[in-house]
Formats: structure tokens, sequence, C-alpha cells
């Protein structure tokens, strides 16, 4: 009989790669424990990212894997999910309870930004993160309709000094929207709003927060440098569409976050294709590709790529977005993947961040 030891579990984990740290779970530094009774194996791994709905699948695989190994009668392999706080910006402190704040943006209004930033927080709340949504969309805020929280909705007041986010569908949910008449527009110049803006992030009671995704307005303005500047963005996803015009805005989203020192984690493609619902003919209406150049331009992932649907636009303006809507469909799938990506890469952003030099006095 076989005398099982850790390098045979060891070397039989290294030949399976997460698909969404792209690394074997040693290699990921995953490995929290590997227990070898006789021909008993325990192993435990932790994930730095939100992933309740693929964890128990991935468990399964390796625990086949540890089981064919010669002299092991019976394994167990758990794994765990853990989100830490990650460094963002040097000389920004970070957020009173809020981990990690995750941007989403887009270089032009109407490319699905706001439809992509509510669903991924409901993904995330999805797969087990504790995640708020913060809509700085300060001219054209939606997220309180899309999370379908009542017109004329206040948020409480805790201690005179905190606004306590609303909550929806398993997310906290803050908006300037709900502080001021939905039917009013606001007229303030750049200042004003970003003043506001940052007063609205930061004298809001998150509550343990693992995610806080900032649903951010359209361009490379004032507000979005401010906000760049001032809070804690441990990453940034671009929206876009295939048509040329919208990549055009995209490119200077990604350059203006690549100038204050912002990972891009990735792009999100919206509108891909259009899929006629009486013939099934797939037609691209706003070009093909688009996405993908783009993030391959600048060295990043293509997170998602989403068809041009009448379904996700009904279910967000009525108020329960795909990933709550429809959890199990084809389309929430895609959103789902989309949060593990982007938790993932929120993981391997600080772990490939190039180390400080080292500085050595001698008498010499």
């Amino acid at each position: 009989m076989s005398t099982v030891n850790r390098a045979a579990v060891e070397a039989v984990l290294r030949q399976y790669t997460d698909p969404y740290l792209n690394q074997d779970p040693v290699s990921a530094g995953c490995v929290q424990a590997i227990d070898i009774d006789g021909g008993q194996v325990q192993v435990r791994l932790q994930l730095g990212y939100a992933a309740g709905l693929f964890k128990n699948g991935w468990a399964q695989v390796l625990q086949t894997a540890v089981e064919n190994i010669a002299g092991v009668d019976r394994a167990r392999v758990q794994i765990d999910c853990v989100v830490q706080a990650h460094k963002a910006q040097a000389q920004i402190p970070g957020l009173a309870n809020v981990k990690n704040v995750v941007a989403v943006a887009s270089g032009k209004g109407g490319v699905g930004k706001s439809t992509t930033a509510a669903n991924l927080a409901l993904a995330l709340a999805r797969e087990g993160a504790r995640v708020g949504i913060l809509d700085a969309d300060i001219y054209g805020p939606s997220q309180g309709v899309m999370f379908g929280i009542a017109e004329g909705t206040r948020p409480k007041v805790k201690d005179q000094k905190w606004f306590v986010p609303i909550q929806a569908h398993g997310v906290e949910v803050m908006s300037m929207a709900f502080l001021t008449d939905d039917n009013t527009p606001m007229v303030w110049r750049g200042p004003m709003v970003s003043g506001a803006l940052l007063q609205l992030v930061t004298q809001t009671a998150w509550d343990d927060l693992d995610y806080l995704v900032i649903d951010m307005p359209p361009g490379t303005g004032d507000i979005q440098l401010t906000l760049a500047q001032k809070v804690p963005v441990a990453g940034a996803v671009i929206v876009t569409t295939p048509q040329d015009l919208a990549l055009l805005d995209a490119r200077k989203g990604v350059e203006m976050f690549r100038k204050v020192h912002i990972p891009v984690l990735g792009v999100v493609e919206n509108m891909a294709v259009h899929i006629c619902s009486s013939c099934g003919h797939a037609e691209h209406l706003f070009g093909e590709g688009g996405g993908e150049k783009l993030a391959s331009q600048y060295g990043v992932e293509l997170l998602a790529s989403l068809p041009l649907s009448m379904l996700i636009r009904e279910q967000a303006d009525g108020g329960k977005p795909t990933a709550a809507a429809e959890p199990e469909s084809q389309i929430a799938m895609v959103y789902q993947e989309l949060a593990r990506h982007v938790g993932a890469r929120i993981v391997l952003q600080e772990a490939n961040a190039p180390a400080m030099p080292s500085i050595t006095m001698t008498d010499d």
C-alpha cells in the first residue's frame, strides 16, 4: 500500500487551474491546510474572492482528483471564501466599513453602465459577499428605479451624521436621488457636485461591506477625477458597446484610470449581438468584436459580453434586474461570471503589484 504525503496531494492540485485566478490552487496560495491520516486526506482551501456558486463544484472536482491518488481511501476538500481589503491608491485613506471599492465607468452614456453596475452588485451578493452600491451618476441617477425603491424614499439618519443606506434585493443602496426631488434636475456646477458626492460617500453608514460598487457618471470630467483621487478604488470596470464611437470614449476612460493609478480590471461589452425573437437570426447591430479589441489593446480582460436584450431592459426598468429577477437564466449566469472575475482580478492586481524597493543604509 502506497504512503500518501503532502507532496503527492500538492502535485495533484497543481494539475487543476482556478478559472478565475488563472493559477492552480497551490501556486495561487489558496491552500490553507492538508491533513493526512493514513488513507484519509482533508484539504482546506481559501479563495480571496466571492464564489459561493462556484466553490462547491470546484471542491468536488479537486476531491475526486485527490481520491484518485494511490493510497487515498477517502478525501474531503473544503473551500471557504474570505474577501480581504486590498490596497487602493497610495495616500488615500480607506472608507469606513468597506473593504473594496469597484468603480463601474464608461466613456459615454447609453452603453448600459448603470445596468451593468446593478447586476454586478446583485451577482456579487448572490456569491455570498456583503455588497453596497453607490449611485454617483448625479445628473442621471437610476439605481433607485433599478432596485425597485419607491419614489420619495429617504434614508434614515444615524447619530445626526450618517445616512443609513436602503436595503433592496440583499444590497445596500445609496443615491443622491434619495435626497432630492426625482422630478427636479440637478442644476449644479462641477465643484458643488463633487463636494456633495464625496460627502455622500464618506457619510454613509455602510455595514461591513466586502464590495462597494460605484456607478460612475459617464465621461472623464471633474466628477470622475475627484472620485478617482479621493475615493480608495481597488479597481475599475469599463463598460462599452462594440460601436466605434463608444470604443473611442471607452479608451479615454481607461487612460483616465491609468493616470490616477487605478487598476482597470477589465472591459464589459454590452449590446454585442441581437438575436431575433421570431427567427433566431443573430445580427451585430453596433459592430463586432469591439470590446475584445479594446481589452487586447490595453492588456486587460474582456470580462463579459452581453447581448442586446429587451429582457435586460424590461427587468431593470421594473425594479428587479436580471441577476435578481431570473437568477438561473443564461444572461444572469454571465453576470455571475462577471462578478467572480471582478473579485478575482482585484486579488490578482494586488498579488502582481510591483514591490517597493528596499533602502539600506551603510557606513561606507
